[in-house]
């Protein structure tokens, strides 16, 4: 699969280069000239926060070996979904499903549009105690109550009771949420209704919710501060935040009874044995797998099939397609689960339908 990504990517990049070889076959005596494809050198995109990290990294690497330019602006997925939308981008981001209604929108001005997963992350709890990472436990109706503001201290007998070895203080909870339109707070909340009734009921899923207690900030980065800056705090960011701030977090009972470290092993599990629709928008919170962190969830990057540039489409492509292979080598390294090989191959048809009027964008 390495080896047929780059052969595919340097074909593109090659012919719009107008180079007359590629690698060493290429250059051989009475070989071909590659027929000249017309991609641009610069692509424009704007989402999520929850990848940021790993965007960060893989557009710098895709840089060097294409010359191709991605410049990312992470707003989270709301801002990502209407740049989408509203075609102010060549590709959004999203940690979240496109709604109906935001999916309809889309298509209406722009056709059918594709969600193409990228990677899995994990949606760490992290807290502001005078207590150490993976020392706090927690379970789905602990964090459930604590977040629709029932349970409002620290040393609540519930919380004492799984942590039977901490002395926790008889301080407030103070609750820090997202307060822009967020696929991590799409995924949390995923999460906090499947396994809190009155959650799903009250408040339910969205990338915006009305909050029943908490302050706000704004992408990962700003509940991560707010919490570092906040004490008896609590919320919830993509891990690499967690690690990145040196922010402690909780360990999560998962659906089979065991109190779950949100590791790269951890995240990578929550997604085994999910069948995966070939459209690829499917939820994997609150995994059945007994070793399975229970809030994760992929991360998509949101293209139109239809490409009304071909220049445009075909670095688009191109990019996608780097992504899907070569990129995922530098997941690991910066907390991100790779993508499981059934995720890759139909993401690979998804790539293969984007067309500029008909014409296949991507070398089969």
């Amino acid at each position: 699969m390495f080896k047929r990504s780059v052969i595919i990517g340097m074909v593109l990049i090659l012919g719009a280069l107008l180079l007359g070889a590629c690698g060493g076959d290429g250059g051989e005596e009475g070989s071909p000239s590659p027929t000249v494809l017309p991609m641009a050198k610069s692509l424009t995109g704007a989402g999520a926060t929850f990848p940021a990290p790993l965007y960060s990294k893989w557009f710098d690497e895709y840089h060097k070996v294409t010359s191709v330019q991605v410049n990312y602006q992470p707003i989270g997925s709301g801002g990502g979904i209407k740049s989408i939308t509203d075609g102010t981008v060549d590709f959004g981001a999203s940690d979240g499903i496109m709604s109906e209604g935001e999916e309809a929108a889309a298509e209406a001005a722009h056709g059918p549009i594709l969600h193409i997963p990228m990677t899995i992350g994990s949606v760490a709890i992290v807290y502001n105690l005078s207590v150490g990472a993976g020392e706090l436990n927690l379970t789905p109706e602990i964090l459930g109550d604590i977040f629709l503001g029932k349970i409002k201290k620290w040393n609540d007998p519930r919380v004492a009771e799984v942590n039977p070895n901490l002395h926790l203080p008889g301080t407030d909870i103070a609750v820090v949420h997202r307060s822009d339109g967020s696929g991590t707070t799409y995924i949390f909340t995923d999460y906090l209704s499947k396994v809190s009734p009155e959650w799903a009921q009250r408040v339910g899923v969205g990338k915006s919710v009305d909050w029943p207690v908490g302050l706000g900030g704004k992408g990962n980065d700003g509940v991560a501060a707010q919490v570092q800056q906040l004490p008896g705090s609590i919320g919830y960011v993509e891990l690499a935040y967690a690690e990145q701030n040196h922010i402690p977090w909780a360990k999560l009972r998962n659906k089979a009874g065991n109190f779950i470290a949100p590791s790269l092993e951890a995240t990578t599990l929550a997604a085994a044995g999910v069948a995966l629709p070939d459209d690829l928008k499917v939820m994997i919170t609150d995994s059945v797998h007994p070793e399975a962190y229970p809030i994760a969830g992929f991360t998509w990057l949101l293209v139109y099939q239809n490409q009304p540039d071909e220049a445009k489409g075909r670095a688009l492509a191109s990019m996608l397609w780097w992504a899907l292979h070569d990129g995922q080598r530098y997941c690991e390294a910066l907390l991100y689960a790779p993508l499981p090989a059934e995720a890759v191959t139909k993401a690979e048809s998804q790539v293969r339908s984007i067309n500029y009027q008909g014409k296949t964008l991507i070398v089969p």
